[in-house]
């Protein structure tokens, strides 16, 4: 059912300049290090419950643990501290907790500032549905893949007179691209058998045209997987009527952010849902996507499934597959047989009784 098909579908999360074999080689020689960004509100919560179960499953991982919040740096420039960078740039891997960015005259988004930082081009989100998690549609199984550095997003706005602004939408051709490629990369990767490039080329037939120019020239090398290409508007349409017809689909930016939350909320929400940024020169940060949750901080009632099954497709990346599959079984066990679930999953446990349950549920394995 929807939980096996999950089981046997969450990602590799890789890019595609490396071959798996590659990836293999580079992760699993040895106890590997990995950035800790706990984030905001209920992010060190989660975030500890994560590190609990890897200790349980003897995942050989260490954490070193970054603060991102920013600063502004030479030429009053906003900025990741520097032990962030360093640390990231040394690991290339990172797990991010949720971030709120400060209410401050200027002060840049911190999702995105990390995006630009480290180059993160392409954020990848599966939405499979979780067996016993009961949702109304069933069997969704599908992959947004968002373009992450320019588009609406690229931050280029000025006022042209009183009362009116202009804001730039940046499309380039390497940045559509090198998204088209990864998302072809992706879906031959995970035995994906098409890729649906969503664009609104009708309306803005220079800047979404260009998109949709590099994603069909890509698609000429990829006779292996099928290529359609659909109005955003008709992606929604037909999402919420039936979402099995949709398997990857790779978009700009702005229409990245609200398809993919639209696709997170067919099989639950956020809270349940992964997500992945892979970057340029080998760097990747895995993070829950949902808020920070400042109204229930510290009450031991949040979450930890989207940041935990992040770090199960940090842990594919890696290559480290079997304690991936060993964690990722735990955790959908624990939600299938409904006895031990937070308040949003419909239970009534705590996040520290979620956890254990996983944990238990881990060592029982060995």
């Amino acid at each position: 059912m929807a939980g096996r098909t999950w089981r046997s579908t969450l990602p590799l999360v890789m890019g595609g300049l490396k071959s798996k074999s590659q990836y293999a080689r580079s992760f699993t020689q040895s106890v590997q290090t990995v950035t800790l960004i706990p984030g905001d509100g209920i992010g060190p919560e989660i975030s500890t419950a994560v590190m609990k179960i890897f200790e349980a499953a003897k995942a050989p991982i260490q954490w070193e643990e970054r603060s991102v919040t920013a600063i502004k740096g030479p030429g009053g420039r906003w900025m990741i501290p520097p032990e962030a960078k360093d640390s990231m740039d040394n690991n290339k891997i990172g797990l991010k907790g949720p971030l709120k960015t400060p209410i401050a005259a200027g002060h840049p988004s911190m999702n995105l500032l990390l995006r630009k930082t480290f180059d993160l081009y392409a954020n990848v989100r599966p939405c499979v549905s979780i067996e016993g998690y009961k949702t109304p549609y069933n069997d969704v199984n599908l992959v947004t893949i968002r373009e992450n550095t320019e588009g609406e997003y690229s931050g280029i706005e000025h006022v042209i007179v009183d009362g009116v602004v202009q804001s730039i939408k940046l499309i380039t051709e390497d940045a559509s691209k090198r998204i088209a490629e990864y998302a072809f990369e992706y879906a031959r990767n995970n035995q994906r058998t098409s890729v649906t490039a969503v664009h609104k080329a009708n309306i803005m037939r220079m800047s979404d045209g260009l998109f949709l120019r590099k994603c069909r020239e890509v698609a000429e090398n990829f006779k292996d997987i099928k290529f359609t290409e659909m109005y955003l508007d008709t992606v929604c349409l037909n999402m919420v009527q039936d979402p099995t017809h949709f398997d990857v689909l790779v978009m700009p930016n702005l229409y990245g952010d609200i398809l993919s939350d639209l696709c997170a909320g067919l099989i639950g929400g956020l809270g349940v849902t992964p997500s992945g940024n892979i970057g340029a020169n080998g760097v990747a940060i895995f993070e829950s996507v949902h808020g920070t949750a400042p109204d229930i901080a510290g009450k031991d009632l949040a979450n930890p499934t989207a940041l935990l099954l992040s770090a199960v497709m940090m842990l594919r990346h890696m290559g480290l597959h079997g304690h991936a599959k060993k964690i990722e079984s735990a955790c959908f066990d624990t939600i299938r047989d409904k006895k031990v679930l937070t308040k949003d999953l419909g239970g009534n446990s705590k996040c520290s009784e979620f956890t254990g349950e996983i944990c238990s549920r881990v060592q029982d394995m060995d």
